[in-house]
């Protein structure tokens, strides 16, 4: 009750702030974003949430792990596990299980870093979002344009196409090096950023690697730009810490009681986008290639097996747009070809119960490969009914098959085909298969402009996600065929925006329905019988106070709920979802002493939260401060320098609980302090 109290006051406080009169604005507060429709529009014209963190505020932040930029924004709550996985949650409670991964799209230069099928989980490390231009956030269903993925929201990594020709060193307490190298000329780019991590916890570590390429050119009419980024992982994964409370325990929190888990990742994108502007329309087309290979130790699992995974794809997006005196229409198709793969496999027997040892043998538990394709038209209409009122329309349909190949035994035996204790293996696989799904995704606003500063929407939209290959095909004891429909999520949002010179405040109010969630039920069946609701407000405020004095407030207060019982899954209508907190945020102050110096300080609060669906067992919350700073010694060299959890507080970045170990937890980083110099030329 201490820190909703606590919260609440920072909300009225940033409310009473926005009432004062800004003496400077800090640039243009009407910014330029394309992850709506395509191409370039205002956050002023857009009838929806968006949320922009651009190269300042990112460079300011100067983020380890994507997590920490996010967590700026209103409605959107990932939660750190270890080294570069996290879990997502853009208006949702944090989403765990097989298709997690599935209900909210990740994109860069928006392309999606994944097939719509074939996401994972962590993938938001297969961009470059360390050297980003800018992260566009569209909180909400925008199935309508991006499709399947799309349910919850889009994050988009959007690199730069020009580079500032500079080099930064980076050095931080426990054994942190990061090296990030920018360099170009007018038509081509090269960004680069590696990164060695060595941790607070034992045998984990962390070496990553990632490029970026930007090339464009003109052809005549025709505009062309062309973009690589390729990234290899290698990290030494820290495991859960087990016990209740276990992350306030200084020495539980520097073990690993799984050293022997890893996660190696690469991914390679290739695209080359086509455009013509005339006055009145215009037109793009990007042809992409995209590549992945991923092997991991699953060590949350009993018997800790390995999970090999990859997919090559190829796909394309077109759009024509025709533009007249008060309206736009948008007319465009997407299609894409996937060739996917998994093998999970066991080395040595499993440890525990007699139960577990006979139904998880060592071995191939899965092996498979899925072909699938993807083809879908839509279309974008908006129109300017008078200086006040405009509305937009948006359809999608989208139609997605799956050819699946079981490359070992049918069914739950053994990999040899002898059958296991206790009626069986718990592994089941399914055999060969075809699936298609298809859905129609509408969306429908309507916005009025107040005056000049100030404008009201209302959004209506529906967005879905096909079933992941991982949920289809993936199976466990007695379960031979799946039955699954398409999640699908309804939405209605009333928001009011207010932008002056030096002033942005955004509020929104949602209620959302998801309908044929995909779970694991308590026979350890895949089904898509789940119903859930979602009820938010999302505050977004920042103003320049005076040429030195800057604030800004992120807050959200949400209430994700079940709308269906399963007792036996220990779900009951009405409660909440697990790991969904009821208010989450944070607050920020920054000053800029001169042109050189600059200071801040981040509050970044976490309400409590319910870790099982019966809502027996929670996670109490917690208040971490960050401290940042900036100095610019010349035109050429700049000094940034951190401190993130400052007072050192014990906590942990996820709680969970499992009805095999209990509480269990992946604790948060120690005080930690970080120096960067830039070298520019």
């Amino acid at each position: 009750m201490k820190n909703a109290r606590i919260y609440k006051t920072a909300i009225l406080v940033g409310l009473i702030s926005s009432t004062q009169q800004p003496a400077l604005a800090k640039g243009s507060l009407d910014e330029i974003f394309v992850t709506a429709q395509r191409y370039e529009t205002t956050t002023s014209n857009f009838a929806g949430s968006v949320s922009i963190i651009d190269s300042d505020a990112l460079a300011e932040t100067a983020a380890t792990h994507i997590q920490e930029s996010l967590a700026a924004l209103p409605g959107v709550n990932l939660h750190r596990n270890s080294g570069q996985e996290y879990l997502p949650a853009v208006r949702s409670p944090v989403l765990s299980g097989a298709g997690a991964c599935g209900s909210v799209l990740m994109a860069e230069d928006g392309i999606a870093l994944r097939p719509a099928g074939f996401c994972n989980v962590n993938e938001l490390f297969e961009s470059n979002w360390q050297q980003a231009q800018r992260i566009e956030v569209i909180r909400g269903p925008s199935s309508a344009l991006f499709g399947s993925n799309a349910l919850h929201g889009v994050i988009n990594v959007v690199t730069p196409n020009a580079a500032d020709n500079s080099v930064a060193v980076e050095v931080g307490s426990l054994d942190y090096y990061r090296t990030k190298i920018s360099a170009g000329n007018d038509s081509t780019a090269v960004f680069f950023t590696g990164t060695t991590d060595q941790g607070f916890r034992d045998d984990y570590g962390v070496d990553e690697q990632k490029l970026t390429l930007k090339h464009q050119q003109a052809l005549g009419d025709i505009n062309t730009l062309t973009g690589l980024t390729a990234v290899n992982l290698n990290q030494e994964t820290a495991g859960y810490i087990v016990g209740t409370d276990a992350y306030k325990d200084k020495d539980i929190v520097e073990s690993n009681p799984n050293p022997e888990a890893y996660r190696d990742a690469k991914a390679v994108r290739l695209w080359t986008q086509l455009s013509s502007q005339e006055s009145d329309r215009s037109w793009q087309v990007t042809p992409y290639l995209r590549y992945s290979d991923m092997a991991f130790l699953q060590h949350f699992l009993p018997g800790t097996p390995l999970e090999e995974n990859g997919q090559k794809s190829l796909g394309v997006q077109t759009s024509y747009k025709i533009k007249q005196d008060n309206s736009q229409f948008i007319l465009g198709l997407d299609a894409e070809y996937v060739d996917g793969w998994l093998k999970q496999s066991q080395a040595q027997a499993t440890q525990g119960s007699a139960f577990l040892v006979a139904t998880i043998p060592a071995g191939i538990q899965y092996d498979y490969e899925v072909e699938a394709i993807q083809v879908a038209p839509f279309a974008l209409w908006k129109q300017q009914l008078n200086d006040q009122w405009a509305w937009s329309a948006g359809v999608r349909y989208e139609w997605m098959q799956y050819d699946y190949d079981n490359l070992t035994l049918d069914g739950r035996t053994r990999d040899d085909g002898t059958e296991c204790g206790f009626g069986g293996c718990r592994y089941s696989r399914p055999a060969d298969s075809t699936d298609s799904f298809s859905n129609l995704s509408p969306n429908l606003d309507v916005s009025y402009q107040i005056d000049d500063q100030q404008r009201v929407f209302l959004a209506l939209a529906q967005g879905f996600r096909a079933p992941q290959a991982v949920e289809l095909y993936r199976l466990q004891r007695e379960q031979q065929i799946t039955d699954l429909d398409p999640e699908e999520l309804q939405s209605i949002e009333l928001g009011y925006r207010w932008q002056s010179a030096g002033l942005r405040l955004e509020l929104s109010a949602y209620d959302m329905r998801k309908d044929n969630v995909i779970y694991r039920n308590s026979d350890f069946f895949t089904i898509a019988a789940g119903k859930t609701r979602h009820r938010g407000i999302e505050l977004a405020l920042s103003a320049q106070l005076s040429e030195q004095w800057r604030v800004a407030l992120a807050a959200t207060q949400a209430k994700h709920t079940y709308d269906h019982n399963d007792t036996e899954s220990g779900i009951v209508k009405g409660n909440y979802v697990d790991t969904a907190p009821k208010h989450f945020g944070n607050a920020s102050v920054h000053w800029e002493l001169n042109t050189q110096l600059g200071l801040s300080v981040q509050w970044q609060h976490m309400g409590s939260y319910f870790t099982d669906p019966a809502n027996d067992h929670r996670y109490s919350g917690h208040d971490i401060i960050n401290l940042r700073g900036h100095y610019e010694l010349s035109d050429a060299i700049t000094l940034r320098t951190r401190v993130v959890n400052l007072t050192d507080k014990r906590y942990a970045d996820r709680a969970d609980y499992s009805g095999f170990t209990g509480d269990r937890y992946f604790p948060g980083s120690p005080r930690a302090a970080f120096v960067e110099a830039q070298f520019s030329w």
